[in-house]
């Protein structure tokens, strides 16, 4: 379970409460699971697997507005207010979720206040993220930036292996420069530079970072503390 996230910050009893109402899917990789614009329908609780979270601008540029794992919310803000869709979410592999009506997810949470407070934690999370990605856009060159994103994915979604941390992730080049808001050659030059100076091993499906205090003073950031 990803940390600070809706389920994370649930005690058990909760938890079940809120599974037991929900209908409980999987899907493959590659599949859409909520498309930017469409009208608000349903709310997702993810239980395992990863998804992509994705704008695409005018100017037909996508931006990666965040990776999403097993305990995160997605379609919460949409079913609040009853706004469409502002992004498109795609599984990055097999993914398991619960899947809420709007109306009945709304109705978890009038029913356990715990719900309530569990998401305003999560959305807090994700505002402290946001922040912190603005900072790294006005004050860090390309390769400073994914100096910062591969810290974050191994801060919060690493673990311990014998070379350093690993991280799981599906992700590609493009996948990073859509997050960091840099190109894919630009990105691709970073992490060749990183693999050349021992600080990265990438491979398929997931990346080893082996030097982390190196890129965290590169990036110049602090351990994740959420």
């Amino acid at each position: 379970m990803v940390g600070g996230s809706f389920l994370h910050y649930l005690a058990p009893p909760d938890r079940d409460f809120l599974l037991g109402r929900g209908m409980i899917h999987v899907r493959s990789a590659g599949r859409t699971l909520m498309h930017e614009g469409d009208p608000t329908d349903h709310v997702l609780v993810l239980l395992s697997g990863w998804v992509r979270v994705y704008t695409t601008a005018r100017n037909g540029q996508v931006v990666l507005y965040a990776l999403c794992g097993p305990g995160e919310v997605i379609g919460d803000l949409a079913a609040l207010h009853g706004w469409p869709r502002t992004a498109t979410v795609d599984t990055l592999q097999e993914t398991e979720f619960a899947q809420f009506t709007h109306d009945g997810f709304l109705a978890c949470l009038e029913d356990r206040a715990a719900l309530g407070v569990a998401l305003l934690r999560q959305m807090a999370v994700r505002l402290r993220k946001a922040e912190g990605a603005r900072v790294d856009f006005a004050t860090m060159g390309v390769a400073q930036r994914v100096a910062a994103f591969l810290v974050r994915m191994a801060d919060l979604h690493g673990r311990p292996s014998p070379n350093g941390v690993l991280v799981g992730m599906p992700l590609t080049q493009q996948d990073i420069a859509n997050s960091i808001g840099g190109s894919r050659r630009a990105v691709a030059r970073a992490l060749q530079t990183f693999r050349e100076r021992g600080m990265l091993v990438t491979g398929r499906r997931m990346f080893v970072v082996s030097a982390l205090d190196v890129l965290r003073g590169l990036a110049g950031s602090a351990p994740d503390g959420t």
